[in-house]
C-alpha cells in the first residue's frame, strides 16, 4: 500500500515597515532630536520633516540637507 507524504506549507516572510524607496538616502533630514535618538537606539522607524519614514544609520554631516525637510523648517514647520 502506497504511502502519501504531505507537503508543509508555504511560510510567507513578516511583513517589513515600508521606509521608502530610496530615493531621500542620500540627503540628511530633520527630525525631532528625542526620536532620532530613541531610533539610533531601538532601530525603530522615525519620521522627518519632509515626510520620509527611516532608521537613522549614518553620519547626517556626510550629506547635504534634505531640499524639502530645509523648505519646510524655513516655512516655520517643526520637527
Amino acid at each position: 500500500m502506497p504511502t502519501e507524504t504531505v507537503a508543509p506549507a508555504p511560510v510567507e516572510a513578516p511583513e517589513r515597515p515600508i521606509t521608502d524607496d530610496g530615493d531621500h538616502d542620500r540627503f540628511a533630514h530633520y527630525a525631532k532630536k528625542s526620536d532620532i535618538t530613541r531610533a539610533y537606539v531601538t532601530g525603530e522607524p522615525i519620521v522627518a520633516l519632509c515626510g520620509k519614514k527611516w532608521v537613522p544609520s549614518r553620519d547626517p554631516s556626510r550629506f547635504p540637507i534634505c531640499p524639502t525637510c530645509a523648505e519646510r523648517k524655513a516655512a516655520g514647520w517643526r520637527p
